[in-house]
C-alpha cells in the first residue's frame, strides 16, 4: 500500500467514499449490537473516527501492543466476548448474504473457491462439508476452498491452546481446525469476497462496491 498506509491503518482506507470498516459494519445483521475492534497500528485513527457508537451499535476497543497473530488478537477480547460471536478480518470485504448465511451456525468459517490454492490458506473438509484441517499455501491440494477470514465462533474456542504458526504468532484458523476433533465446524461457501492487499485491490473494490450489500 506504500504511502496510502503511512499514517492510516488499511481498514480506514476509503472505498466509494466510506472507510472499509464502515462498509463492514453496515453489512452486519441488526441483531449485532456491539462491535469490538482489536486495534494496533495508528489506533487513534479508528478510535477518533468511530468513538463509542456507530450505526446504532456500541463500540469497544481492545489494544494489541504485541503482534502475535489472529489467534492472539482474538484472545485479547476473551473477557468481553459473549457466548457466540462473529469474527472478521479488518481489511477484507464480504457480502451481506454471506454474513447472514454464516451467522446461522454455531461454529463456521467462510470459504471461497479459488483457481490457485497455492496462494491461500486452504480448508480441508469431510464429505459433509465440515472442517478437518487448514493448510497454508499448499503446492498441491485437492481442495480449492480458501479461508476468507470470516468466522462464526463461540467461547469453546478458548478451551483450546492456541496453535503456533511461527515467528511468535498464533493462528486463529489453525486453532479452529484443532477443534474439529470434538466439534462440527461448518465450511460455508461464499458468493463474494474481496481481499484488499494492494493498491490495485483498492481500485478494483471501487468498481464492484455495489456488490457488497447483496
Amino acid at each position: 500500500m506504500k504511502k496510502l498506509t503511512e499514517k492510516t491503518p488499511k481498514p480506514m482506507l476509503k472505498v466509494g467514499g466510506q472507510t472499509i470498516l464502515e462498509h463492514k459494519i453496515k453489512m452486519l445483521p441488526k441483531k449485532f449490537d456491539e462491535i469490538i475492534f482489536v486495534v494496533g497500528y495508528c489506533a487513534e485513527n479508528i478510535t477518533r473516527h468511530f468513538g463509542k457508537e456507530f450505526d446504532g451499535r456500541k463500540i469497544t476497543y481492545v489494544f494489541q501492543k504485541r503482534l502475535n497473530g489472529t489467534g492472539g488478537a482474538l484472545h485479547l477480547a476473551k473477557g468481553i466476548l459473549k457466548d457466540k460471536f462473529l469474527v472478521m478480518n479488518g481489511d477484507d470485504l464480504y457480502s451481506k448474504k454471506d454474513i447472514q448465511k454464516i451467522v446461522k451456525n454455531n461454529l463456521a468459517v467462510l470459504a471461497r473457491e479459488v483457481n490457485d490454492p497455492s496462494q491461500f490458506g486452504i480448508l480441508k473438509t469431510n464429505r459433509r462439508g465440515f472442517l478437518e484441517d487448514i493448510v497454508e499455501k499448499p503446492k498441491r491440494s485437492k481442495s480449492n476452498l480458501a479461508n476468507t477470514g470470516l468466522y462464526m465462533l463461540n467461547k469453546t474456542f478458548f478451551d483450546y491452546d492456541l496453535v503456533s504458526i511461527g515467528g511468535g504468532e498464533y493462528g486463529l484458523p489453525q486453532t479452529l481446525a484443532k477443534m474439529s476433533d470434538k466439534y462440527k465446524i461448518k465450511v460455508e461457501k461464499s458468493n463474494f469476497w474481496h481481499a484488499i492487499s494492494t493498491s490495485d485491490d483498492l481500485v478494483s473494490a471501487e468498481k464492484i462496491i455495489h456488490k457488497f450489500a447483496k
